[in-house]
């Protein structure tokens, strides 16, 4: 542990991360699919944006709270829910803490390790993410455990494509750790006695099963195995969510669109919200930054559900960014995941300091009271910065 804790900013939040944990383990958090170029698209192109500061008449006092769903939050920042945590013994019930300190919402994903009771009891302002996975009474089954204890909201994740193989290698994951594993992965981890202190503390060893997807009576399926059923669960229609949407009867978020034709048929089917993402470039690689394809959408359903955007988002001056172009809020993963890495909790609570921070400079500088009067005026937005897929042609805003 270094001997101040606290870092000044999500890359050295990530450096830390690095330092401190197993290789197979930060790989996992890296993650990304074949080249990686979705990425590197993600986090590049809010580079390209710029702002267009006003150098007087700024307001002493900012507002940057918001809603999302009708749940309110002090930051147009939520928590993107992701899968087994393994970088912490408290996992996702320590990142809920966090953002509950913060006055955030929690994302919590089906693949979690954490039971989404214990993680809304630490963090009441949850919101439940599934996947397409098992069959409809599983699926029912799922959302009435997590209505019961508590859950505000359903994300679905639809955008998955199974893409698999990284040029860089992907890491060496075990379907569960016991005596035998642990001896096998012992060489690529005592190398990290802060991260197997950590666990050691606890008397806990890292869990890799999906408690959220146990079946009545039964016991949590591994990670792997709750793989195996989503990969042979057939993709869902859009039938399939508007049922989804019907059976959880209350907020809900559909996660995973780029294209204006989906933002519309989502509209159709009667979400609350979407979120533009591309699964952080963990799916199809060489899909388009979300930031690009965010205006065109915004601009198509904007005025009817509201609009988010996952992926790339390091900095406070991104959200201010995305929420110039359309956003309602973001949600962050990697982001966070280094902070639990770095610093546990605190950590965590770390990295939402460091988006609150950057976002008030922003909203300071660009003489605004609030991020929602934040604008397209407010940034220098390159020529064919903006894309459109699945919407016919829609011109670039001018650099102001």
């Amino acid at each position: 542990m270094p001997r101040n804790p606290w870092f000044e900013t999500v890359a050295e939040a990530q450096r830390r991360a690095k330092r401190r944990l197993p290789g197979m383990v930060y790989g996992a958090l890296v993650a990304g699919s074949e080249r990686g170029r979705t990425i590197e698209s993600n986090t590049g192109a809010f580079g390209e944006l710029g702002f267009a500061p006003r150098v007087a008449g700024h307001h002493a006092q900012r507002d940057l709270s918001t809603t999302v769903m009708g749940v309110e939050t002090s930051l147009p920042v939520l928590i993107s829910p992701t899968g087994v945590q393994a970088v912490d013994p408290e996992g996702e019930v320590a990142v809920a803490r966090a953002a509950a300190n913060r006055g955030v919402i929690m994302g919590l994903s089906s693949f979690a390790s954490k039971p989404v009771e214990e993680v809304a009891e630490a963090n009441p302002n949850t919101f439940f993410q599934m996947y397409w996975s098992g069959d409809r009474d599983a699926m029912v089954q799922r959302m009435d455990r997590a209505r019961k204890a508590g859950a505000k909201a359903l994300i679905a994740t639809l955008d998955w494509s199974f893409s698999n193989g990284r040029d860089w290698g992907s890491p060496m994951i075990p379907e569960r750790i016991d005596l035998k594993t642990a001896v096998k992965l012992a060489p690529g981890v005592l190398p990290n006695p802060g991260w197997l202190w950590r666990f050691a503390k606890t008397r806990r060893i890292p869990d890799l099963t999906a408690p959220n997807l146990t079946s009545p009576g039964g016991t949590a399926p591994t990670f792997f195995g709750a793989y195996g059923e989503w990969m042979q669960t057939p993709p869902p229609s859009w039938d399939d969510v508007e049922w989804l949407r019907k059976e959880w009867d209350g907020p809900f978020m559909l996660k995973g669109v780029t294209r204006v034709d989906d933002a519309r048929k989502a509209v159709d089917a009667g979400v609350t919200a979407l979120s533009v993402s591309n699964h952080g470039g963990n799916n199809l690689d060489t899909t388009p930054a979300t930031i690009r394809v965010l205006p065109s959408i915004a601009e198509a359903v904007g005025d009817q559900i509201e609009v988010l955007l996952d992926g790339g988002v390091r900095r406070g001056g991104d959200v201010a960014k995305a929420l110039a172009l359309g956003a309602r809020a973001v949600l962050i993963g990697r982001a966070y995941l280094w902070g639990l890495a770095a610093n546990g909790q605190a950590g965590v609570e770390n990295v939402l300091d460091i988006m609150r921070g950057g976002l008030d400079s922003a909203v300071l500088g660009l003489g605004h009271t609030s991020v929602h009067d934040l604008s397209p005026e407010d940034l220098v937005i390159p020529p064919g910065f903006r894309l459109t897929l699945g919407g016919g042609a829609v011109p670039d805003v001018p650099a102001s």
